[in-house]
């Protein structure tokens, strides 16, 4: 293969690898997503995040988790995208598709990307699960844990309502529950504590990638099931891992999500990275 240049960026340590297949298309294998994603052998990321031509919009997205699988919404990587279009001269508003769904983003004066990630999916149908059920009580029953809230934000979330985030051990009960048989796609695993009025401590078990330092999508889901449980109003700060996102939903409509994006590096993927793995 030829040598690809790429981009790694970071919002809320929530890290990507950005490649820009607008002129190109560009071939990425499940094998050579994963050997890119390899934080030793090679760059590392959550989720590659690949720029599309949209007739329509101003850029579709594409986002692999770090095992090579689809992923159908991922926030912060939405929000870094914006903001290389915005630094081209974009704006003040930019459409992007992704997957189905039409997002709009916008960058604030202090600098923050704040994108509309469309309306939650509340539906069984929506999240999707396997069967029907009340989306605002799962039937998952886990020792210590009450029954968690679906949501669908483009990809499906699971959210818990904890009252010691910190006593629990996450991975394991990610990588336990995101394989449940309630969802067929799997799921993102949330576990939420409220701290105070309108603040929550989000931790996500993202299907595909693990444990991360934040989750874009995940912090829009945990809004929705906060609102939904009567947990919170319209508006909710999200601490997480590795930073904080306001999250506003009126309890209809779109969810919006607001925060910090950083820049890190920029490089070519060599051909002895990508040859084998094609």
């Amino acid at each position: 293969m030829e040598p690809i240049d790429f981009r790694k960026m970071h919002g809320c340590g929530n890290d990507f690898v950005v490649l820009d297949a607008r002129r190109a298309p560009i071939r990425l294998s499940p094998a050579l997503v994963r050997r890119v994603a390899d934080r030793h052998k090679g760059v590392g990321f959550d989720q590659l995040v690949v720029l599309e031509r949209a007739a329509d919009a101003d850029i579709r997205l594409r986002f692999l988790n770090a095992d090579g699988s689809e992923s159908g919404a991922c926030g912060n990587g939405t929000r870094c995208a914006a903001r290389l279009l915005f630094e081209v001269g974009a704006g003040p508003r930019v459409a992007i598709v992704v997957g189905e769904r039409r997002l709009a983003a916008e960058r604030l004066a202090d600098g923050r990307i704040a994108v509309a990630m469309g309306e939650p999916g509340l539906d069984w149908r929506q999240i999707p699960l396997a069967e029907a059920c009340d989306t605002l009580a799962l039937p998952i029953e886990l020792p210590g844990l009450g029954r968690p809230v679906a949501v669908g934000m483009g990809n499906p979330h699971a959210v818990f309502f904890v009252v010691d985030l910190a006593a629990l051990d996450v991975p394991l009960l990610g990588a336990e529950l995101e394989r449940h048989p309630l969802f067929p796609e799997r799921t993102n695993i949330g576990f939420a504590q409220v701290l105070g009025e309108d603040v929550l401590r989000l931790r996500v078990f993202e299907r595909g990638s693990g444990l991360t330092l934040a989750c874009g999508s995940g912090a829009c889901a945990a809004m929705v099931a906060a609102r939904r449980r009567g947990l919170a109003g319209d508006r909710l700060l999200l601490i997480l891992d590795g930073g904080e996102l306001e999250v506003s939903w009126p309890g209809e409509g779109p969810v919006t999500m607001t925060g910090p994006t950083a820049k890190v590096c920029s490089g070519t993927l060599d051909p002895e990275l990508l040859d084998d793995a094609a």
